[in-house]
C-alpha cells in the first residue's frame, strides 16, 4: 500500500484525505500544526470508512517527522486568501511555511513525489525546488487542471453543452496571467471559434468567460468571506495524485520548474 502524506488539515487537506481513502489509493497520514486537529479528523475519517468496511491506515499527527519515506506528499498548508487580497498577498508568509516544510521533505521523505497547493503557486512550487533539492519531475503544483475545470464549467454553461464534450487546457499563471487556450479548445472535436459563429454567439461572451475564469478563486472568497475554494483544487491534485501513483500517463497541465523548455529558465510556470 502506498504511504500519502498530506501537509495542512484545513479544508482542502480534510477532502483530500476523504476522497484519497473512497478511492482506497494508499495509507494516509495527515498533519497540522494545530495540536489535535489533524488527529480528531483522522479519527472521524477513519470511523467513517468502517460504514463501508474500508480497511486503511489513517493517522493524524502535529508531528511532520510522520511523513517520514512517503510515496507522495500534498501541500495544502498556509493562510488562505480572503476578500481583497490577491494570491501575491500571501508570499512572504506562505513562504516561510513552505521553508520549514520542505526542509523536513529533504530531511524525511526525499524521494517522494510533492504535489503543492498553496499560493501563490508558482513561488511556492520554486521555493519547494530550491529547499528540497528534488528533481524538477518530482516537485509539481496544481493549478492548471482547477484553471482549466472552471473554464470549461463557464463553457458548458454559455454554449448549454456538456461539460464532457469540451476539450480545452488552461497554462500559464495561477491568476491574471493564465492563458486559456482557445485555439485549441474544442467541442466535440469542432474547433471553438467554429462552434460559436455557426451558433450565433459573440466572441465577447468568449472573452467574458475567460476574464471569469481568472478571477474564478476571488469570486468564490468573495462569497464566502473567510475561505477560499476547497472542493475544486482538493479534486484537482487528486487527478495529479492518482496520475502519478497508477501511471496513468496523463497528459495535464501543472506548474513546473522550467530549466530551457519553451526558453525559460530557473522558474516555475503552468505548462
Amino acid at each position: 500500500m502506498k504511504k500519502i502524506s498530506l501537509i495542512g488539515a484545513g479544508n482542502i487537506g480534510t477532502i483530500l484525505a476523504y476522497d484519497i481513502s473512497r478511492k482506497n489509493l494508499g495509507d494516509i497520514v495527515l498533519i497540522d500544526k494545530v495540536d489535535g486537529l489533524a488527529e480528531g479528523k483522522c479519527l472521524d475519517l477513519s470511523q467513517s470508512l468502517a460504514v463501508d468496511e474500508i480497511d486503511l491506515s489513517i493517522k493524524g499527527s502535529a508531528d511532520i517527522s510522520n511523513i517520514k519515506d512517503s510515496d507522495a506528499i500534498i501541500i495544502t498548508a498556509g493562510i488562505p486568501r480572503k476578500p481583497g487580497m490577491s494570491r501575491d498577498d500571501l508570499i512572504e508568509t506562505n513562504f516561510k511555511v513552505m521553508e520549514s516544510i520542505g526542509e523536513a521533505i529533504k530531511k524525511y521523505s526525499p524521494k517522494s513525489f510533492v504535489i503543492c497547493v498553496t499560493n501563490p503557486l508558482d513561488a511556492m512550487v520554486w521555493s519547494l525546488k530550491k529547499i528540497t533539492g528534488l528533481k524538477k519531475n518530482m516537485i509539481l503544483g496544481m493549478a492548471g487542471i482547477l484553471d482549466s475545470a472552471r473554464f470549461k464549467f463557464f463553457l458548458s454553461k454559455l454554449l448549454n453543452i456538456s461539460i464532457s464534450n469540451i476539450d480545452t487546457m488552461v497554462l500559464g499563471g495561477h491568476g491574471d496571467t493564465m492563458v486559456p487556450l482557445l485555439d485549441y479548445t474544442t467541442i466535440s472535436g469542432i474547433p471553438l471559434n467554429e462552434y460559436i459563429k455557426s451558433n450565433n454567439i459573440n466572441e465577447k461572451e468568449i472573452k467574458k468567460i475567460v476574464e471569469r475564469t481568472r478571477k474564478g478563486g476571488g469570486e468564490i472568497v468573495s462569497l464566502m468571506k473567510n475561505s477560499s475554494a476547497f472542493f475544486s483544487p482538493a479534486v484537482s491534485a487528486i487527478e495529479m495524485l492518482e496520475s502519478f501513483l497508477k501511471n496513468q500517463r496523463k497528459i495535464l497541465p501543472c506548474s513546473a520548474y522550467l530549466d530551457g523548455e519553451y526558453n525559460i529558465k530557473g522558474l516555475c510556470v503552468g505548462v
